[in-house]
């Protein structure tokens, strides 16, 4: 059953990582060469689908993080470590959501390019910090025992 929970926790993560690494290191450099009304829906609508694979590694995440915490006797350092980043994380990808996610949905209805434009450099932004954070708590337990 460990061994179950550990590949649904890395699965979990593989997702949401290499999502963000896809829109930051891909999808948004791409975009720089499309018209600001097409470019943002085009944002929009990978960014409605990539939540959603979110919201589901985030649940996977806490219920596989949580089983393994909970049935670990001596819980490794890089293990409380990673699990802080990883609700900091959580927390960021909540401000994206109610904040800057909102805005993005908001003006692109209203065909208000620059703003959804200013909410969409706003989440790629908070994308990268989360790539750091995540790169840091995989750093965390894998070195640090």
């Amino acid at each position: 059953m460990h061994d179950l929970m550990r590949f649904l926790h890395v699965a979990a993560a593989i997702f949401w990582m290499g999502g963000m690494a896809f829109m930051v290191l891909a999808l948004r450099p791409a975009l720089g060469q499309v018209e600001p009304p097409l470019r943002v829906r085009v944002v929009a609508e990978v960014l409605r689908r990539f939540f959603a694979v979110v919201m589901i590694s985030i649940a996977v995440l806490l219920v596989t993080g949580g089983a393994m915490m909970a049935g670990s006797a001596r819980m490794p350092m890089g293990w409380s470590v990673m699990a802080v980043l990883g609700v900091v994380m959580m927390l960021v990808f909540g401000h994206i959501w109610f904040a800057p996610w909102k805005r993005l949905k908001a003006a692109a209805a209203r065909e208000e390019w620059p703003v959804a434009g200013a909410a969409a450099g706003q989440i790629a932004l908070l994308a990268k910090v989360n790539l750091g954070l995540g790169w840091l708590a995989i750093a965390a337990v894998m070195l640090w025992h």
